[in-house]
């Protein structure tokens, strides 16, 4: 395997990751207002795309193949959790 095919397998390894948190925030943002000291997008995806990395890393590590629906679902449910983590860490 090349360098160009390496990376571009590393890119599409972490795109869910990135992506989660870029189409959570309007939704969120949508269903709850603009909280009165929330943190700012960028703090936000940073933070849930090192969430989003290690849950998909472990879904590789844990079910030997990348691309598992196990794997997404957890990945979901680990950005949800943590988008109202900071959220409500933030409001106090």
């Amino acid at each position: 395997m090349d360098f160009i095919a390496f990376a571009l397998h590393l890119a599409n390894f972490m795109a869910p990751a990135a992506v989660m948190p870029v189409l959570l925030w309007p939704l969120v943002r949508l269903a709850f207002g603009k909280a009165a000291k929330s943190p700012g997008f960028l703090h936000q995806w940073a933070v849930q795309f090192v969430v989003g990395l290690a849950v998909l890393l472990a879904g590789l590590v844990l079910l030997g193949r990348d691309g598992k629906m196990t794997t997404y679902a957890a990945l979901v449910c680990a950005a949800a959790t943590c988008k109202w983590v900071m959220l409500r860490g933030w409001r106090r």
